[in-house]
């Protein structure tokens, strides 16, 4: 019997609790009662409040149900638990699970242990989607099978059985799924670590603790791909057991990936210079993108062509929420940037275009300051529209700064999303530029960045 044969039958005389339902769960709930393995799903929302659709199918399934306030408790007369990436590993009830000896998983957890073909998986606190997806194409454009799952949207583990040993598996990982990591991929890369759910983490020496354990369990065949230019992030070298590469915009590594004078996105190997693809030549605008190319190419570097890279960089269009271009009305142009959970996302949308914008912020608050966007916001936005529970903490940064005074920047405030694409729209002349770029994470009043973003998107285009 095969390793993953192993596994699925380890579990047959197990009380398997899932929490949740959603993407990282729907499907490996299906396979476990598939597998003939008792599975609960354990969730905070009431029947009531549940997709009635995934609970019907789930429970054709043979799938059982502990919802409402008493689901914690459940967990804890459960074997095995497969914690979503939402549930904090360090969270009380989980603590009281391992102390009790039962199993603390996740499914990316087992996807890692189980995978039986070359791993690549990147982090970091910008960046990651867009570089993960940008890596995947390349592969694909390769004639590689790729399978590309993780934070990007996609759970893995319910098709490890179709997965070939020639395959590629191009993996996006969060903090939140790291923090209890103890599997790293065969080629890691971090983006950049700045500050970032710190609500949940508590302090950065947690979240940066998180990142690393995608480059603590490499091997010494491994490889790892760390920016040159976020201090924390190179930082992390020593960690590195296997080949260093690095990615850099300002300067050139001894081995890596940069960004020349003139424009050329080049590879560098102990002085031997490689031209790969012009910046003009990258169809998706703005320098955190052809960062993110560095990043990509550095990953796979000599397993795809130069050709492959150029094609890539000419033809791919981007991932939906970032910087996503919606429509363009009356000569202003709408654009989702609903990703932007942070100031240093915000940040990258307003070096993305050589003029002011109008922008709409506010969010739940993820215990990060906005100081670092205020200065900038005051030179590059001419209206700040602000909702959500931060909107307050927006403004008085904002209002602090030095440059506020003299920059002419005009705030309202909204108390929604309708509201805040109508007071764009009677803000904006035509040549304006509007985005969502709110700074902040959705949960006051969205599930998801996602669902905002198609908020936002479904609300531009009703615009008569």
């Amino acid at each position: 019997m095969d390793k993953i044969s192993l596994f699925f039958d380890s579990l047959k005389n197990r009380k398997v609790a899932v929490v949740g339902a959603g993407v990282s769960h729907f499907d490996l709930i299906k396979l476990f009662c598939k597998k003939g393995i008792d599975v609960t799903v354990c969730d905070k929302s009431s029947k009531e409040k549940f997709d009635s659709k995934v609970y019907d199918e789930l429970s054709a399934c043979g799938a059982k149900f502990v919802l409402g306030d008493d689901y914690l408790e459940a967990l804890l007369e459960a074997d095995v638990i497969f914690r979503t990436p939402g549930m904090y590993y360090n969270s009380p009830v989980i603590k009281q699970a391992r102390e009790k000896g039962i199993v603390v998983t996740s499914e990316m957890e087992c996807f890692f242990d189980l995978c039986p073909c070359r791993t690549y998986a990147l982090t970091g606190s910008d960046g990651k989607t867009t570089t993960t997806t940008i890596v995947s194409e390349l592969f694909k454009a390769e004639g590689k099978t790729v399978h590309l799952g993780g934070n990007i949207g996609r759970a893995l583990l319910p098709i490890i059985e179709d997965i070939k040993p020639s395959d590629i598996a191009v993996v996006e990982l969060s903090s939140f799924q790291l923090l209890s990591m103890r599997e790293s991929p065969d080629v890691a890369g971090i983006t950049n670590i700045t500050p970032n759910h710190l609500n949940v983490h508590g302090t950065m020496d947690e979240y940066i603790e998180a990142k690393c354990n995608l480059l603590y369990h490499q091997n010494a065949f491994s490889r790892a791909v760390l920016s040159f230019d976020n201090k924390t992030t190179k930082n992390l070298a020593p960690i590195v057991r296997g080949k260093l590469s690095y990615f850099s915009r300002y300067d050139k590594p001894s081995v890596g990936s940069f960004l020349r004078d003139d424009g050329m996105l080049c590879y560098n190997d102990y002085g031997n210079e490689t031209e790969v693809v012009n910046m003009k030549d990258i169809r998706i605008p703005g320098m955190h993108n052809v960062e993110n190319f560095l990043t990509a190419i550095a990953m796979t570097w000599g397993e795809v062509s130069l050709d492959t890279v150029r094609h890539i960089a000419k033809t791919f269009a981007g991932v939906e929420h970032r910087i996503e271009f919606v429509r363009e009305l009356d000569g202003v142009k709408y654009y989702n940037n609903s990703i932007a959970s942070s100031p240093t996302r915000v940040l990258a949308c307003l070096a993305s275009f050589d003029q002011k914008q109008i922008i709409i912020q506010g969010g739940s608050d993820k215990g990060i300051s906005f100081e670092p966007m205020a200065d900038e916001i005051c030179r590059k936005v001419k209206v700040l529209i602000l909702m959500g529970e931060t909107a307050q903490k927006i403004n008085d940064a904002v209002v602090a700064s030095s440059l506020y005074a003299d920059s002419g920047l005009k705030i309202v405030r909204v108390k929604n999303m309708q509201e805040a694409v109508l007071a764009a729209r009677e803000n904006a002349v035509c040549g304006d530029i509007v985005s969502l770029s709110p700074a902040c994470a959705s949960f006051d009043m969205y599930r998801m960045f996602e669902e905002r973003g198609n908020h936002f998107k479904q609300l531009v285009n009703e615009l008569k």
